[in-house]
């Protein structure tokens, strides 16, 4: 027995050491907001935080995070309107949106670190792949979110 601590929530799930955090939250916890997207840890669609770091849950064993602190996109807002959410809406940022969830807690965790970051470190930081191409708008709301 495993006993994960998600976005406020303890969870004892009974499941392999070795599977993935990804779909431990998805397939045991019916938390759908993590996507998964590449399963190599490339893309980004499932980023969750662990103790406030951006990780990519589809190649995190559930083994690996035991009592550590995971928050994933349901956890960011219960409502869903945390300043980067606000920010992608008030930059249009998402079109198809599938990826979305992974790179807004991407940018939750640079922002917690890095409160005002140059282009040089969003481009490290964020990494996530967005295949409809919003690039210019992820950095025009994080500089927004660094100015206010």
């Amino acid at each position: 027995m495993i006993t994960l601590h998600i976005n406020g929530q303890d969870h004892a799930v009974d499941v392999d050491p070795e599977m993935p955090l990804l779909w431990v939250l998805r397939d045991k916890l019916g938390m759908m907001g993590t996507k998964f997207g590449c399963g190599i840890a490339q893309c980004g669609a499932c980023t969750v935080q662990l103790d406030g770091i951006a990780v990519r849950s589809c190649v995190t064993p559930v083994s690996a995070v035991d009592e550590r602190v995971i928050t994933t996109i349901e956890g960011l807002s219960p409502n869903g309107d945390s300043k980067v959410q606000a920010a992608w809406v008030a930059h249009q940022v998402p079109q198809c949106g599938y990826c979305q969830s992974g790179m807004i807690m991407a940018v939750d965790a640079l922002l917690k670190t890095t409160p005002k970051p140059t282009d040089a470190e969003i481009d490290a930081a964020i990494t996530n792949i967005c295949r409809c191409g919003t690039y210019a708008r992820v950095r025009e709301a994080i500089h927004d979110l660094a100015q206010a």
